[in-house]
């Protein structure tokens, strides 16, 4: 039952916060939710490791009539995708110490987390639409209340393209329900033993792949992204970036592959060449950019895109990559929109074209951003390094050409990230670089624990891959 206590106890917490009126007290109550949910996060760890598995599934009924049951359970890969939200939440609130958000944000913010631990925990398929869609709700809220420029346009149209893609997913889930021996069942399971022919397989394969696509997002279905990340509070792009993508790529594992095996061949190859599409375009169009978080936007996109291309190529090397690139990204991301958030408070501006010299003011604030840039670029001994590797030799196994075309990731890459450094850490200071504040405090704190889970994932990544 520890599973449900993770995701219990944040709910719980989460609506007593929607009660509280000072906001300093809420921002500690919330801190304090998600040390101990982190800490709970660790015991689950434990049992699975232990071997104690009975102790990380709950089986409850609900909805007896429909065969509809609250269930769930913690494997190796949504253990991993549990831990990372776990240990993200704490250093996301921690980053938001320095702006004064309202008691709600710190309510919406757990509501979130606890969603995201039913994404990834559900066994029932009706369970995880549920969830699903929780998870859109505050997500939805915090960039409408606490975002930038025409937050509310920009944050409409991400709400209308999930709720869309949602929508396609539910409609598949209940036509594979309907499929499943009577007395009907929605859990994982029953599902994966329905055994239609390949052209209704088809139509379920792509309407879960576009709920999935849109959310992670793979081209063409990414028009959403860059505008939300830019728009939303520097929180708002954590949680987004961090760790809702990963619902995309997590619902492809757990959910799309099982379901629709026989298309996979085909399909798969057509879902994988999106992807490729969508690393090589969003890489290109990071170089263009002059503003850093549409940068960090669409970097995100191409990093996404490798590991959805990833996903498909169905062999062992290639899901290992993506489960580590899963935990990479997300340390990396919220790393990147951290540098973002410190340079927008100091100096006002996120434009690339106007900073410059911060690194002769601020030498800690230029290591912890270093350190970040070269796990992006995926530099041997950091996180990014071994999640890219497994997955180009995945690629590689499957296709040696489609493997070739995904590697020049690797090299744009490096050409946005170390050319977004050079202008913003080098030359000469300006009116607004000039009295930059080195961080401290609070700050040091994030930056340190980052920076120790890059090298320490980049080190020694068995920490992951003995999970998958």
């Amino acid at each position: 039952m520890i599973t449900l206590a993770i995701i219990l106890f944040p709910l719980l917490v989460s609506l007593g916060l929607f009660f509280l009126k000072d906001a300093k007290s809420a921002r500690n109550a919330a801190l304090g939710s998600s040390v101990i949910t982190l800490v709970i996060t660790c015991f689950a760890w434990y049992y699975y490791l232990q071997g104690q598995l009975d102790n990380l599934v709950f089986n409850i009924p609900w909805i007896e009539s429909l065969g509809v049951r609250f269930a769930g359970a913690i494997d190796g890969l949504s253990l991993v995708l549990v831990l990372l939200t776990a240990l993200l939440f704490p250093l996301i609130l921690l980053t938001s110490f320095k702006t004064n958000y309202k008691a709600s944000f710190y309510a919406l913010v757990l509501l979130m987390q606890s969603a995201l631990f039913g994404v990834f925990t559900a066994t029932d398929g009706l369970v995880f639409y549920i969830f699903w869609e929780m998870a859109l709700i505050p997500i939805y809220f915090i960039c409408a209340l606490w975002g930038g420029e025409n937050r509310i346009r920009i944050t409409l149209k991400f709400f209308i393209y999930t709720l869309v893609g949602s929508l396609l997913m539910l409609v598949a889930l209940i036509y594979m329900y309907v499929q499943t021996p009577a007395p009907h069942s929605f859990s994982l399971a029953s599902l994966s033993a329905v055994h239609l022919c390949a052209c209704k397989q088809v139509w379920i394969f792509w309407a879960l792949f576009i709920a999935f696509a849109i959310k992670i997002p793979v081209f063409p279905f990414h028009t959403w992204q860059p505008d939300t990340y830019t728009t939303a509070p520097n929180a708002g792009s954590m949680l987004l970036a961090g760790i809702m993508l990963k619902m995309g790529i997590y619902g492809i594992l757990r959910w799309l592959i099982p379901l629709t095996p026989d298309v996979l061949a085909v399909h798969g190859t057509i879902a994988m060449i999106l992807g490729v599409i969508g690393l090589l375009y969003g890489s290109i169009i990071a170089i263009m950019q002059k503003e850093i978080k549409r940068l960090i936007a669409y970097s995100s996109m191409a990093h996404v895109g490798l590991m959805a291309a990833a996903t498909f190529a169905l062999n062992m090397d290639a899901t290992r990559g993506v489960v580590v690139q899963m935990v990479s990204h997300g340390i990396l991301v919220v790393g990147l929109f951290f540098v973002a958030d410190i340079i927008s408070r100091r100096t006002g501006t996120l434009q690339i074209s106007s900073l410059g010299g911060i690194a002769k003011v601020a030498p800690r604030f230029a290591v912890f951003f270093m350190v970040v840039m070269l796990g992006a670029v995926a530099l041997p001994l950091t996180s990014g390094f071994v999640g890219e590797f497994l997955m180009l030799v995945g690629l590689y196994q499957f296709n040696v050409w489609i493997a070739s075309v995904a590697g020049i990731s690797i090299i744009l890459g490096a050409v946005y990230m170390f050319w977004l450094y050079q202008r913003t850490m080098y030359g000469n200071t300006n009116e607004i670089t000039a009295k930059f504040e080195d961080i401290k405090g609070v700050e040091m704190v994030v930056a340190v624990i980052l920076i120790v889970l890059i090298l320490t994932l980049g080190i020694y990544p068995k920490i992951i891959t003995s999970l998958v």
